[in-house]
């Protein structure tokens, strides 16, 4: 059993400083994670990896409900974390650009890159959401290699994932 799932079992326990304990655990290798994603963004992005780390860090831990099984679980819930946050940033900037209601002053195409990135963002979330309704499952290893970049691997003990070193 791994460190991690040690960590989330004594959370569920109710451990004092267990939480502190598995951000310590995982604060890197989300930094990494969300550094990799990051790099796919738009040069000028205002959203920086330890923001996006912090912010999916918060979500995560609002919730005193929330349970996570395994070390899998818990990085699962991580990547639908960055996911929605990069979506609402993607979402954020678009209505941004076409008004957020502000007069419109016409530019030359200067936000074409980052426009095209937004767009990618926003697009591969709808497609996810529909291919969800017909496979849940697909669409979720989909999330996690996409938003943060896990692979299939059996050898890792956490469920046949682990986080690649993309």
């Amino acid at each position: 059993m791994s460190e991690v799932t040690q960590t989330l079992e004594a959370i569920s326990r109710g451990e004092p400083k267990s939480a502190d304990e598995l951000l310590s655990l995982v604060y890197e290798e989300l930094r990494r994670l969300a550094a990799a994603k990051m790099a796919l963004e738009a040069p000028g992005q205002t959203l920086q990896p330890t923001a996006l780390v912090h912010e999916a860090w918060l979500r995560l831990t609002n919730d005193d409900q929330r349970k996570w099984n395994d070390r899998t679980h818990f990085f699962a819930a991580a990547a639908e974390a960055m996911r929605r946050i990069l979506v609402d940033n993607a979402r954020r900037k678009r209505a941004e650009r076409h008004g957020g209601g502000q007069q419109r002053v016409a530019m030359p195409e200067l936000a074409s890159a980052v426009m095209e990135t937004d767009d990618k963002v926003l697009a591969v979330n709808e497609a996810l959401g529909k291919f969800a309704l017909l496979h849940p499952q697909k669409a979720e290893l989909v999330k996690l290699r996409y938003f943060v970049g896990m692979t299939m691997g059996a050898s890792h003990g956490n469920g046949g994932f682990r986080v690649s070193d993309c």
